[in-house]
C-alpha cells in the first residue's frame, strides 16, 4: 500500500490528485490479491483434474498434419503430441486434464464414481482453454487431451466440451493437436460438432462384455457405447472420400478406446477377439489396454495386490501381431489355450505351439512368413527381401543387416544349415533355452526347473517389444 503522506509531501495542493493515487492504489492491491486467490484455485483445480486423469490410457502418437493458419500458433506435428514416444523416438508431451471429475455414474472401477469420498472440481470451458494456450506458449506441452466425468447429462458435458476446444481453436487460433473424449450416451449432432474441431476422438468401451458393463456400469449401456463409435467410424470414412479441398476434416488422426484388463473375469481370448472386431469393423486407429488397479472396495471387484501389468504387456504385443504382422486372433489363442502365457511373449508361444511349421529357410520364405518367425520384425523381414536380391543369406550376413538372432536363431536355416552349436532342430531344446532367456540367466544351461516363485513382471525387453512392436 502506498504512503498517504508520500503523496502529501509530493502534491500537496491536490487533494483530488491524492485521493485518485490512493483509489488507484487500493483497487491495485485488491486486483493483485484477486489475481492470487484466481490462480491458486486454478492451481488447486488443475492439481485435482490431472490426478484424476491419469487412469486414462487411451492417447498416443497423433498421425495428424492440421497445418498451421495465418498468425495462429502451433501445429498438429505428424509424429505426435502426448507423453509418449513419437515415431523418431524423443519423449512428446500435452496437457491430459479432465473438464470435470464431478460424475453423474457410479461405475464400481472409477475413482471418480458419483459414491466416492474424492475432491470434486470442475473447469469452466475459458480456464482450459487459457491454461492449454499458456502452458503452449511456455513450450511445457505440444497439445491437449480432454476427458470428463459425465456432469448432468451427455449432451450437457459434450456441450462443454466443445465450446472449450471452440475457444482454442477460433478465438485462440490454435491449431496444435487436439484429442477428446466423446461421451458415450451423447447425440450424434454433437458429436458431429466435434469432430470437425479435434484431431482424434476416442470412447472407452472399459469392460469387454455386455454382462461385464451391466455387473460394474449399470447406468451404461452398451448400444451407448458401440452406437456412437460406429457413427464416428462411418464419419471418418465419409470424410476421406470428401475431394473438397475446404470441407473441414473429420476426426483426421482417427478413432482410439480402451479396455480395462483385470477387472471382469473375459479371457485374454475375449479380450483380443474384441480389438479384433474393433480393427475389422470400425478401423479403429488403436485399443489401449489398462491393467486394472484396486483403487475402490466393492463386492463386484476382485482384490488384487498389484496390477496385471504382465498380462497388460501380453495383449499388447498380441495387438501389434494383429495389426502388422498378419496374425488372427484365434490363431494366437483358442479354446484350449484362451490366455497368454506368462513367460514367453505371443510370437514365440504361438511359434512353439506350431513347431510343425519351423524351421523355415531364409532365403526363400516370402515376407509374411519372415514376419512369423520369433525375433523377426517388420524392419528385419524388409532388409531380408532386399538383401536376397544381391546375394545369399547366411548367418553372418543377417548379423550385418542388424537381425536380432537371439530367439530367430532357433526357428531358422540358413542354406539349409542350422545356427553355430544347434546340429538338430529339438523342440525341447529351443523352449527351454527360449524359457531361459526370458528369464535373463545367464549362462543358459539347458534344461533346470523353473520355480513358482518367481515375480511374473514386464521385462525390459517386453517393454521395449510394446513401443516398437518389433516381436
Amino acid at each position: 500500500m502506498f504512503d498517504i503522506l508520500f503523496f502529501c509531501d509530493i502534491i500537496s495542493t491536490n487533494v483530488r490528485t491524492v485521493q485518485k493515487l490512493i483509489y488507484i492504489s487500493i483497487a491495485t492491491v485488491f486486483t493483485i490479491q484477486n489475481k492470487e486467490e484466481n490462480k491458486m484455485e486454478i492451481l488447486d483445480k488443475l492439481k485435482i483434474l490431472a490426478d484424476s486423469a491419469k487412469y486414462d490410457a487411451s492417447c498416443s502418437s497423433s498421425g495428424s498434419k492440421r497445418k498451421n493458419k495465418n498468425n495462429g500458433i502451433g501445429n498438429g506435428h505428424v509424429s505426435g503430441i502426448c507423453h509418449s514416444w513419437g515415431a523418431d523416438g524423443r519423449c512428446i508431451s500435452l496437457l491430459k486434464i479432465l473438464l470435470s471429475n464431478a460424475c453423474i455414474y457410479d461405475c464400481k472401477y472409477c475413482i471418480n464414481r458419483c459414491t466416492n469420498s474424492v475432491k470434486r472440481a470442475t473447469f469452466t470451458p475459458q480456464e482450459i482453454a487459457d491454461l492449454t494456450i499458456n502452458f503452449y506458449k511456455r513450450n511445457y506441452i505440444e497439445g491437449l487431451f480432454l476427458s470428463s466425468a459425465v456432469i448432468q447429462s451427455p449432451d450437457h458435458t459434450m456441450e462443454l466440451l466443445i465450446k472449450t476446444i471452440s475457444i482454442l481453436r477460433n478465438e485462440y487460433n490454435f491449431n496444435g493437436y487436439i484429442h477428446c473424449k466423446s461421451i458415450p450416451g451423447c447425440s450424434k449432432e454433437l458429436i458431429d460438432k466435434l469432430g470437425i474441431l479435434v484431431d482424434r476422438l476416442s470412447i472407452n468401451i472399459e469392460l469387454p462384455s455386455h454382462n461385464s458393463l451391466k455387473l460394474l456400469a449399470p447406468q451404461k449401456e452398451k448400444s451407448g457405447i458401440l452406437e456412437p463409435m460406429t457413427h464416428i467410424s462411418t464419419g471418418i470414412k465419409h470424410n476421406q472420400l470428401e475431394t473438397s479441398k475446404h470441407k473441414p476434416k473429420f476426426v483426421p488422426a482417427g478413432q482410439t478406446t480402451q479396455l480395462i484388463v483385470g477387472a471382469t473375469p473375459e479371457s485374454d481370448l475375449k479380450i483380443l477377439k474384441l480389438s479384433e472386431g474393433l480393427y475389422q469393423k470400425l478401423k479403429l486407429k488403436r485399443v489401449y489396454y489398462s491393467a486394472y488397479i484396486s483403487i475402490n472396495q466393492d463386492k463386484n471387484l476382485p482384490t488384487l495386490e498389484t496390477p496385471p501389468l504382465l498380462r497388460e504387456n501380453r495383449l499388447y504385443q498380441a495387438d501389434w501381431l494383429l495389426r502388422y504382422y498378419g496374425f488372427q486372433a484365434e490363431e494366437l489363442l483358442n479354446e484350449a489355450h484362451p490366455n497368454f502365457n506368462h513367460i514367453l511373449d505371443p510370437k514365440c508361444d504361438w511359434a512353439l505351439r506350431n513347431i510343425e511349421k519351423f524351421p523355415i529357410e531364409i532365403n526363400t520364405a516370402n515376407y509374411f512368413t519372415l514376419l512369423r518367425i520369433p525375433g523377426i520384425g517388420v524392419i528385419s523381414a524388409k532388409k531380408i527381401i532386399r538383401a536376397r536380391r544381391e546375394f545369399c543369406l547366411d548367418f553372418e550376413s543377417l548379423k550385418s543387416l542388424g537381425v536380432v538372432l537371439k530367439r530367430a536363431k532357433y526357428f531358422i536355416t540358413c542354406k539349409g544349415k542350422y545356427f553355430d552349436k544347434i546340429t538338430t532342430f529339438n523342440p525341447n531344446f529351443i523352449e527351454t533355452n527360449l524359457i531361459y532367456q526370458e528369464r535373463n540367466t545367464l549362462p543358459l544351461p539347458q534344461f533346470e526347473q523353473l520355480s513358482i516363485f518367481d515375480t511374473l513382471q514386464p521385462t525390459k525387453e517386453d517393454t521395449i517389444k510394446c513401443l516398437t512392436g518389433s516381436l
